[in-house]
């Protein structure tokens, strides 16, 4: 699917208007609702072949964000043969009490991976989470970037944020 054939699709698949209370506690009119993208595997098959490029050379393993970065995670370790890891919000406090589930990240080059960032600020506290841990992170790959300071956010944790797409690009005037 072409990049143009596939901002449509995830538009037409996953756009909803109405009044929406994101995680950053900012309300929208817009929203995309990921978990419908995550939920078609044609569609998500399309959006793993379209990031495995974007996934930055050195990475050793593919960290994917509870809960919607988890299908991305799993798609992008099929098409680039990375293995991926299972980020908690916070670690289990039971069994192993995990943070990141899949393998170790003690001294890793990880690539952060979510679905749709807005102010940045769960990439930002799982960064921080998986560095006190040992990880070494410098990137975070998303399917959408709403545009609303979470590239800048991410930045000053010293993290590169590589969307697929911004908000702009989503929109009927699109790419």
């Amino acid at each position: 699917m072409d990049r143009t054939a596939l901002a449509r699709a995830l538009y037409d698949v996953s756009h909803l208007t109405g009044t929406f209370t994101l995680r950053s506690g900012a309300v929208s009119h817009e929203y995309f609702d990921k978990y419908l993208f995550e939920a078609d595997p044609t569609l998500l098959a399309a959006i793993g072949d379209a990031l495995a490029p974007l996934v930055p050379d050195g990475t050793e393993a593919l960290a994917g964000l509870e809960t919607g970065g988890i299908p991305l995670a799993v798609i992008l370790a099929q098409r680039t043969g990375l293995p991926a890891l299972f980020v908690r919000k916070e670690a289990k406090t039971y069994g192993t009490a995990k943070l990141a589930e899949g393998g170790p990240i003690d001294g890793r080059r990880l690539c952060i991976v979510e679905d749709v960032v807005t102010s940045g600020g769960q990439v930002a506290a799982s960064t921080r989470d998986l560095r006190e841990r040992g990880a070494v992170i410098d990137h975070a790959l998303c399917v959408i970037d709403r545009e609303a300071g979470g590239r800048d956010a991410l930045a000053a944790e010293g993290v590169t944020l590589t969307p697929l797409y911004t908000m702009r690009d989503l929109t009927p005037d699109g790419p």
